[in-house]
């Protein structure tokens, strides 16, 4: 629904080479529900958060640099970024025990960045 006068968020998107596999990447670590799934186009949501993916040959989908960055807070860090590395992400850097919370950095399939964050 757009505000009077404004835009309305509609998705994030993010290319990626291999489509499926993100999906289930978004879908089992870190349980978005998957509305639409092909080899060249997903949709996903968690809450009001939609997730487009969309396939993207590889010389022009990022190469290890700093793009989107989706920012979720979990439950469980340790879990999640167990479960998160067994799917291909990387940490990138140590998980940061801050006064606030756990803070971590991963990068995921295809070299976007999640961050997670576990409040104290």
């Amino acid at each position: 629904m757009a505000n009077a006068g404004g835009a309305a968020f509609r998705w994030v998107l993010q290319l990626h080479r291999d489509v499926p596999r993100a999906a289930r990447f978004y879908s089992e670590g870190l349980d978005f529900s998957v509305n639409v799934c092909t080899l060249r186009w997903a949709e996903l949501q968690s809450g009001p958060l939609k997730l487009a993916l969309m396939h993207s040959p590889s010389d022009i989908t990022m190469q290890k640099g700093y793009s989107s960055m989706l920012s979720f807070t979990v439950a469980d860090m340790n879990s999640t970024v167990t479960k998160l590395m067994s799917l291909g992400a990387e940490l990138d850097g140590p998980i940061k025990y801050e006064i606030h919370g756990k803070v971590a950095a991963l990068r995921c399939l295809d070299g976007h960045m999640l961050g997670l964050y576990e409040p104290a």
